[in-house]
């Protein structure tokens, strides 16, 4: 398998660095990245591949209603209006809400923007039997805008959309449908796989030479909506890359001007020969999810309580040469929703021996336990070695861990259809990391029971009536502070339960050419490529 990529890898770089020999004679400023992915993410509107999908082919092609603002490096980002201008919700209905949309605004074809676009592109997720209706794109955004009911056209510029019950957190959800031209959709006689080669949103960059597992160029949309955000750089080239020390090789010998996730060994040596290494901490969680279908061994709170204080995440640290975080929870200990959870989350191997003894195990008597796992990934840091380490530290406190590791796309198609499908019998658990950047995607769509699959993405099927109640509330409260309470006291009852194995908060680190200027590393999963410029 690694052969394999390697060999489209080179084939990669040489077809790119034909490409700079007549760039640089006209020359064209490139930025050359080396994702983690293994694929280039999906880029006909919903991209797959995770959140580094969203950062690479969503939010550079296109835009939502409602986008990210990872204009600052000081501050978590929050909400911005993108093809949306206002939202608000009725104060005699909580369900309704009426959204404003930006007047002319252009797709990249040149058709445009208006209410019956965002209709079409609603119907494309949402109404399977709609013409446009595409199963892939569906299957990346549905478990993240579960609230929605229904949605209609004003007039052309106004649309109304109903959520299924009084949700404060949906303006969050709509920044993750992200909008396509039904104009160039239907010059192309409607066919998806047609539009993913030649793709139009309405977004700062138009994509252009797609050559699957190989690259993707994205070049400036100088008809931009948003006349500040205007790319700098006059081509981007994402390249697949999906092995640490290939995207690191790849760096290292000029192959590429930027890397995601480096590999922490190979750090001193990038620092050493001039390149930065960019680091900053954001709402990010990497964890193991646990099943909690019936006779799943972490129904026992001694089991799950143990295999949190089994984790050295010190240890691990400085396996990752300090790139990363150590968790107490869910959310890192400066969020306003972090509470005050009574079990701390720290190495404590005597405890977790006594909690194991005392749940029927030891390491004479180990659980044996099988996680799915992948070896690369949006997010997933350098799930390998991390996995292998705390294979060893849960070894000495009674288990037995296994590993099933299969590449990341597949893994998030295991993850969305939950614990009790078939594709999971025999798993215990599986390690998938997420961003905690809204109270949506940090705790409802895997805490709350009515998002067990194929509602949302509650994988371990895991129920609690006081949960529910709790999120309910907190989704009902649309006041932020009286919101931002209720949901410390959901983070601390999550953490005092002991919910999830969780390990370590990425810092978002990435490795760059010293000839990369411009870049502000926002707190966020997503950053803003636009102002990069290449000197």
């Amino acid at each position: 398998m690694i052969i394999r990529f390697l060999k489209g890898w080179a084939i990669a770089v040489l077809a790119v660095g034909a490409f700079f020999g007549s760039a640089a004679a006209s020359a064209e400023t490139v930025l050359r990245i080396g994702m983690t992915a293994s694929d280039i993410p999906l880029t006909a509107g919903q991209p797959d591949n995770g959140f580094e999908g969203y950062r690479f082919t969503g939010y550079t092609i296109y835009d939502a209603l409602i986008n990210w603002d990872l204009s600052s490096a000081d501050k978590a980002s929050d909400i911005r209006p993108g093809l949306a201008t206002e939202w608000s919700v009725s104060e005699n209905d909580p369900t309704v809400w009426t959204i404003e949309l930006r007047q002319g605004v252009k797709f990249h074809d040149g058709s445009d923007f208006d209410a019956d676009a965002v209709i079409w592109n609603l119907d494309k997720i949402f109404d399977e039997n709609s013409p446009q209706y595409a199963p892939d794109q569906a299957a990346q955004v549905r478990g993240r805008i579960t609230s929605l009911e229904s949605y209609r056209k004003v007039d052309d510029d106004t649309v109304e959309i109903t959520t299924k019950e009084p949700d404060s957190f949906f303006p969050y959800q709509l920044t993750y449908v992200l909008y396509s031209s039904p104009a160039h959709w239907e010059a192309l006689g409607g066919d998806w796989n047609a539009f993913s080669g030649k793709p139009s949103g309405t977004g700062p960059f138009k994509a252009v030479n797609l050559v699957p597992r190989e690259r993707l160029e994205l070049v400036p949309n100088p008809d931009y909506w948003d006349q500040d955000r205007i790319p700098k750089t006059d081509r981007i080239v994402l390249m697949p890359i999906p092995e640490a020390s290939a995207r690191t090789s790849a760096l290292l010998s000029g192959q590429v001007d930027w890397i995601e996730a480096p590999a922490p060994d190979a750090i001193p040596r990038m620092e050493a020969q001039g390149f930065s290494i960019v680091t900053n901490p954001y709402p990010h969680i990497w964890s193991w999810h646990l099943s909690r279908v019936p006779d799943s061994p972490w129904n026992d709170i001694r089991v799950r309580k143990a295999a949190n204080l089994a984790v050295d995440r010190e240890g691990m640290k400085v396996l990752l040469r300090d790139l990363m975080e150590p968790a107490k929870g869910h959310v890192l200990p400066s969020s306003p929703w972090f509470g005050q959870p009574s079990f701390d989350l720290h190495y404590d191997p005597d405890e977790a021996k006594r909690l194991m003894e005392e749940a029927g195990y030891s390491k004479d008597n180990p659980l044996k336990v099988t996680i799915k796992i992948s070896p690369s990934g949006s997010g997933q840091m350098q799930p390998l070695p991390m996995n292998e380490f705390m294979q060893e530290t849960l070894k000495e406190v009674g288990f037995d861990v296994a590993f099933e590791v299969m590449e990341w796309e597949s893994l998030l198609s295991h993850w969305r259809a939950g614990a009790g499908d078939q594709i999971n019998k025999g798993i215990d658990g599986l390690n998938v990391s997420y961003a905690t950047v809204d109270p949506f995607s940090a705790f409802v769509r895997f805490m709350q029971s009515s998002q067990i699959p194929p509602n949302g993405l509650n994988w371990g099927h895991f129920s609690d009536p006081k949960l529910d109640e709790l999120m309910t509330r907190a989704r009902a409260t649309f006041d932020e502070t009286k919101r931002n309470e209720i949901l410390a006291e959901v983070h601390t009852y999550a953490v005092d339960e002991a919910l999830f194995v969780w390990v370590a908060h990425d810092v978002n680190p990435r490795a760059m050419s010293p000839n990369v200027q411009g870049f502000v590393q926002a707190q966020n999963w997503f950053q803003d490529l636009t102002p990069i410029r290449m000197e």
